[in-house]
């Protein structure tokens, strides 16, 4: 039996353990990738992987505009 190490030769996940999906966006406001990606990330390729990587630093997961308040109500 060999002493080395089995390690897998993948992207790893970005994941940062904040995981809240963001009710408008639908993408994750820690990692921002959608459902879907994160349901899929383990049966992903690589080059799957490392396409979405790339993306998203472009990723805007949650608005950074308010939604509403007392602006939003007086017009009404």
């Amino acid at each position: 039996m060999s002493d080395e190490t089995w390690q897998r030769d993948e992207i790893e996940s970005p994941c940062v353990q904040i995981c809240v999906v963001h009710p408008e966006t639908r993408l994750c406001t820690g990692c921002a990738r959608s459902i879907d990606e994160i349901g899929r990330w383990s049966r992903m390729t690589p080059e799957e992987r490392s396409r979405i990587m790339a993306e998203l630093p472009d990723r805007e997961p949650a608005p950074k505009t308010r939604r509403g308040g007392r602006k939003a109500r007086m017009a009404r």
